[in-house]
């Protein structure tokens, strides 16, 4: 899996993480650029920061809900993939993966720093992240 350079304002927020969670969150972010990248309908990303987080959105085509990068609160432990609150998408996480995720609330889904990358499962939750408004269009 590779992913396109990383913009510098980007690589300044992930060089700030301790060592363990930046290399797990950049095993998270080749994994969301293959995950877009399988999907045509999801476009180019746009790759930014949204409060200080690395932040992945599918501006050109608005096809998914922002995808943003940090720690675990209070834990050196886990890593996060934030979503928005206001979106189905962790309760629809905690439904398929109960057992392969903690989560966080409605808007977290945290991983260990330690281990193998659960690629196939999270590759699915960012999938669905990604489509997030394409799905609820093709529900209407």
């Amino acid at each position: 899996m590779t992913a396109p350079p990383l913009p510098r304002e980007v690589k300044v927020a992930f060089d700030a993480y301790p060592a363990p969670i930046r290399r797990r969150l950049l095993q998270v972010r080749r994994l969301i650029f293959a995950t877009a990248k399988a999907h045509d309908a999801v476009g180019r990303l746009t790759e930014t920061l949204k409060w200080g987080e690395p932040a992945y959105l599918t501006e050109d085509t608005g096809s998914g809900s922002t995808i943003r990068l940090g720690r675990g609160k209070n834990s050196e432990a886990h890593a996060a993939v934030l979503f928005n609150c206001k979106t189905t998408l962790v309760e629809t996480f905690r439904e398929r993966f109960p057992d392969e995720f903690e989560y966080r609330q409605n808007r977290e889904l945290l991983l260990e720093v330690s281990g193998a990358l659960p690629k196939r499962p999270l590759a699915i939750c960012l999938s669905l992240a990604l489509t997030y408004h394409l799905d609820r269009k093709a529900k209407r």
